[in-house]
């Protein structure tokens, strides 16, 4: 085990100490566990965030959507994440960057949130679940990435049921999924009373199907639904586009076409 100076940090073997380009904020990861991608980046820069108020990470693995969300907000952010070696990661992540004040790591199942977190008090909640069903026959992968890309511990709808029983009316769930699952959410989130009310689809490439969706819901929403235009995310071989750097490299705080603040965009 490593010291880190700032903030006295632990750091064990096999874990590294990534920047994370923006806000000067870093991150400790492995390439034992699953580390964040752009997915995770792109969600926590699409939510509409609550000016202040009070905010919820799910699936939130060593933490980056919390950290990447204090350069927008001043809310209190909780993060949950079941995985013991990841939710210590994600609160020695919280130490790092000296942000104990406005983020709580809590280790548990969201699956049982009655045991972690009152329901119907929260702005906002964020989740970039594990996309892929458990894959039947036996794998041979890390359980760590396995269960960042399947749905070992939780399902998509245990995620919307969750985050719509810990949002107050009027709050907002923000997801990161595969467009192949979109109309499943929409159906679930329906289904808890989140009204779908903003889409995104992200495209590699402009000749190029859509590979990620972002989709944001109300909880207690009229039906309307804006379809935004697409983001794209590299120009020419691996160069991103002017969108993606101004996000990636901190120029920009949110996504453009539509993305703000709650005060800003209620969406009613």
């Amino acid at each position: 085990m490593n010291d880190v100076s700032q903030n006295a940090v632990p750091l064990y073997a096999q874990e590294r100490i990534d920047d994370l380009l923006t806000h000067d904020l870093r991150i400790i990861q492995s390439d034992e566990v699953f580390s964040f991608s752009l997915d995770a980046v792109l969600l926590a820069r699409f939510c509409s965030v609550p000016v202040r108020g009070r905010a919820v990470d799910l699936c939130s693995g060593n933490g980056v959507i919390p950290l990447l969300l204090t350069t927008r907000t001043k809310a209190h952010i909780t993060g949950i994440e079941i995985q013991e070696r990841l939710a210590d990661m994600a609160g020695r992540n919280v130490r790092l960057n000296g942000l104990e004040e406005q983020i709580t790591m809590l280790q548990g199942d969201l699956r049982e949130p009655q045991s972690l977190l009152p329901g119907g008090q929260f702005d906002l909640v964020t989740v970039n679940p594990p996309y892929l069903p458990i894959p039947n026959g036996e794998q041979n992968i890390n359980e760590h990435v396995a269960a960042a890309r399947h749905e070992v511990h939780c399902t998509l709808e245990d995620v919307v049921r969750t985050g719509a029983r810990l949002l107050r009316s009027g709050g907002k769930l923000s997801m990161v999924h595969r467009p192949s699952r979109l109309v499943d959410i929409c159906a679930l989130m329906r289904q808890y009373r989140v009204e779908p009310k903003r889409i995104r689809f992200v495209h590699p490439r402009a000749e190029a199907e859509a590979n990620m969706v972002l989709i944001e819901g109300l909880r207690d929403g009229k039906p309307e639904v804006r379809m935004l235009p697409p983001l794209i995310v590299y120009k020419s071989g691996t160069e991103y586009t002017d969108e993606l750097m101004d996000v990636y490299y901190a120029r920009r705080d949110a996504l453009a076409h539509g993305a703000g603040t709650t005060a800003e965009e209620p969406l009613l």
